[in-house]
């Protein structure tokens, strides 16, 4: 018993001191998982406060701030602070207190929206390893250069790409860029000079000023683009200035009917941030504008009803920013929740390569590296939320998904939605929310707008150039022939030339609602044909605006040209010498040879035999007195060739030998026919050659008219050697050439364009002939760089015109 009494007294003094230490164990461990998290953290916010950007994006990061540490469920008692810092609108200031900001030591830094501040603060980010949450759209700003610059507004490279779509969509070649000659304005141009190159247009202009511009200085750049062709302006200014630019344009005149202006997102941001103004809007009736698309949604509505409420707004309105703004705030709470979920700890220490030396007052020392900075950075890159701005979460480069933006149209007191573009699906009036449900669809039949209202009150596109006010006409090469001049020759007329060709270009330039301005200069020596690509290149090379003639379209041409609509179809024919076999009165007998003859005439009596055979016994009409049956032998035999035998088989193998023969009598006459009509009718060639393909495996000597593109196609793409090859000078030289033939110093036959042997043919007398097939499709056009303002119309007019000169 007293054993048993000293085991009981035992378990109990375990049981009474393991209970109260595993209790202190259990509570040691959540005061150190309590402790990992800090009582505050800090975030700074680096922004102009005083600009329309700025006055939207602080008061949203402080009722975002305030939202965070009021809601329980984020951060787990941990409160958010954010520390302002203003740069002041400028550059030095800006850097400066973008240092300052990193001295007390915050975890994320938000802003700038300077691309000149961001990418000296990108550095310092990238050594402290704070991530920087920036504001800046500069397209060159980006994550493979700067590990910890991450950007939470659309990057300005969709943007360019939106208005290249734009110029694209209307039909416009060339555009005036006007913008701030500071990182943000010449990285986006850039942009968007290699986004219209894919659209085969281009920036005629690039209309550049400082940052400092007065408005005397603006007042001279407008004057200056105003005397040039192009009337398409994409204004990229900074929102604080933007709207003396039209003001000024206001006044010269240019807010009138011609002219086309195409203003990025810092347009609507100042409208969207003040009440509307009736003479501001009067000046900016008819701009296009492009603006950050967001989705309607509850959360949105929700924030714009409270927005006059919030502490320390200085507008009555918010911009898309704000709400970028806001997003950007929860993204931070939401990712540090998930870094102190993960273990993270807000630790700091000191960079070795930023010690003093030499007495130096920077005092860089005081700038301490995040010890986890990469990994909140990984953490942010992977977040995945719904914010007021829709979907947030980055791609591998790590810009926001789904760039869109809302195309916008100046019309009365305010702006109206006349569609959306997003890299998606391009230009829609569907919202990009429900494209996204689809198949993604760029084509260009797939690109809608609804109608815009134009400066000057019209809804009908404009041109979009002009011609300059120095009133230069355009330069036109044409051809000097010295063969077939029927299509283009030098003429006496004011004109200096004539031609089918002309008439053509003439009557598509008569159709045209505006004068076109030109003047023929021939281009040769009118000795013999000029190079056509000589003149295609000429005109790629500006020494001319566009050429007129018989110009065949080619592949290698098409690559540094533009062409018109084909006005004539062509393509490459071979044409040879022939000679016409003479008729005869027996010319019948000629299908067949004797032998043939023969045969056949004994298959028939062969046939009817056999026939009388299977049928005289039964058939009565197949009897009768020898003299009768030996008639009704040949009668059958012979009118089975027309298929009128009268007389009836009765037996079934009788029946069956007729079916069979009349099948072979149908391929004699079938036969018969098709030789009597080819040897009636058909030429033969005198040279044996019935085509391109035999035409090259002989070793015949081919001629090519001089200056045609036949020429090189004969010898880069048929292989064939130059040595074969001969220049054909002259339409004498033509026919001498022919009729020579290769044994008397001649060619064989030879290679050239579909209208000119149809010229040649009309009159040859017919002792010469195309043989074998058209072997290259192609055609006649105009050619043109692809920046003549009337090339477009001059396509549109040749569709018109050209059944009338077919």
């Amino acid at each position: 018993m007293d054993a048993q009494v000293k085991r009981r007294v035992f378990l109990l003094l375990v049981s009474c001191i393991w209970v109260p230490m595993a209790v202190l164990g259990g509570t040691e461990n959540v005061t150190v998982s309590s402790l990992s998290r800090p009582k505050v953290v800090k975030f700074g916010a680096l922004f102009t406060v005083n600009s329309v950007i700025g006055s939207s994006v602080m008061p949203a990061i402080l009722a975002a701030v305030d939202d965070v540490n009021a809601d329980s469920t984020v951060l787990s008692g941990t409160k958010l602070d954010v520390i302002t810092q203003d740069t002041n609108c400028s550059g030095f200031i800006g850097t400066i207190d973008a240092l300052q900001l990193m001295e007390k030591e915050v975890v994320v830094a938000v802003g700038p929206q300077s691309s000149g501040i961001a990418h000296v603060i990108s550095h310092v980010v990238n050594e402290l390893r704070v991530p920087l949450l920036s504001f800046a759209t500069d397209p060159t700003l980006s994550s493979l250069q700067y590990q910890y610059f991450l950007r939470t507004v659309t990057n300005d490279y969709f943007q360019m790409y939106a208005i290249a779509d734009l110029v694209d969509y209307y039909g416009w070649k060339e555009v005036i860029a006007i913008f701030v000659d500071d990182d943000n304005g010449r990285n986006g141009i850039s942009v968007l000079g290699d986004a219209l190159a894919k659209k085969r247009a281009k920036i005629s202009y690039k209309a550049a000023f400082s940052p400092g511009a007065t408005m005397s200085d603006i007042d001279d750049l407008l004057v200056s683009v105003n005397l040039m062709e192009a009337r398409v302006y994409i204004v990229h200014v900074n929102p604080d200035t933007g709207l003396s630019f039209f003001s000024k344009a206001k006044k010269l005149g240019m807010m009138s009917s011609g002219y086309v202006w195409i203003a990025t997102d810092w347009l609507p941001s100042v409208l969207d941030s003040s009440d509307s103004n009736k003479d501001t809007m009067d000046v900016l009736q008819g701009v296009v504008a492009l603006r950050h698309h967001t989705p309607d949604s509850d959360k949105k509505k929700t924030f714009a009803s409270r927005w006059k409420n919030l502490k320390s707004i200085q507008t009555s309105r918010f911009n898309s920013y704000a709400l970028y703004a806001y997003d950007t705030v929860w993204l931070v709470a939401r990712a540090l929740d998930l870094f102190f979920k993960n273990g993270g700890n807000v630790t700091f220490s000191d960079d070795p390569s930023l010690r003093d030396t030499n007495g130096s007052a920077l005092k860089l020392s005081s700038l301490r590296v995040f010890d986890q900075g990469q990994k909140l950075l990984q953490i942010l890159v992977g977040m995945n939320f719904t914010g007021l701005t829709g979907q947030i979460q980055f791609d591998p480069q790590k810009d926001l998904i789904h760039p869109a933006y809302d195309v916008l149209n100046v019309v009365g007191t305010g702006l109206r939605t006349i569609g959306y573009w997003s890299n998606y699906s391009g230009l829609s009036v569907i919202t990009p929310e429900v494209l996204y449900t689809k198949p993604a669809n760029t084509s260009t039949s797939n690109q809608h707008l609804y109608n815009a209202i134009w400066p000057g009150e019209t809804i009908k596109r404009p041109r979009g150039w002009v011609f300059p006010n120095n009133g230069k006409p355009l330069r036109i090469a044409i051809p000097f022939r010295v063969t077939f001049e029927e299509f283009v020759k030098k003429d006496k007329g004011p004109a200096g030339v004539k031609g089918y060709c002309i008439d053509v270009f003439e009557a598509a330039i008569d159709l045209l609602a505006y004068p076109v301005p030109h003047v023929y200069i021939l281009y040769g020596d009118g000795k013999r044909n000029p190079s056509f690509n000589s003149i295609v290149n000429d005109v790629a090379q500006n020494k001319y605006d566009a050429a007129v003639g018989d110009i065949a379209i080619t592949t290698n041409r098409t690559r540094i040209v533009d062409f018109t609509q084909p006005y004539m179809e062509s393509g490459l024919v071979v044409v040879a010498p022939v000679k016409e076999t003479k008729s005869s009165p027996w010319a019948f007998f000629k299908p067949f040879t004797i032998q043939m003859w023969g045969v056949t005439g004994v298959f028939f009596l062969f046939v009817g035999s056999v026939i009388w055979i299977l049928e005289h016994r039964m058939n009565p009409e197949f009897r009768g007195p020898p003299r009768k049956q030996l008639i009704t032998v040949f009668w059958f035999s012979f009118s089975t060739m027309f298929f009128a035998h009268r007389e009836n088989t009765l037996s079934t193998l009788g029946r069956c030998v007729l079916i069979f023969w009349l099948f072979v009598v149908l391929i004699i006459n079938s036969s018969y026919t098709a030789s009597l009509t080819s040897i009636l009718t058909v030429q033969k060639l005198s040279s044996g050659i019935a085509g391109i393909d035999s035409l090259i495996s002989s070793p015949d000597p081919i001629g090519v008219q001089d200056g045609s593109f036949a020429y090189n196609y004969l010898i880069d793409e048929l292989h064939v050697p130059k040595s074969r090859l001969r220049i054909i000078k002259s339409e004498a030289e033509y026919v001498s050439a022919l009729q020579q033939g290769p044994k008397g110093g001649g060619v064989a036959a030879i290679v050239d364009e579909l209208p000119y042997v149809e010229l040649f043919l009309s009159n040859s007398k017919c002792i010469f002939r195309t043989v074998g097939q058209e072997f290259t499709k192609s055609g006649w056009g105009f050619v043109s760089i692809s920046f003549c303002f009337c090339y477009d119309e001059l396509t549109v007019r040749h569709k018109t015109i050209f059944m009338t000169y077919k």
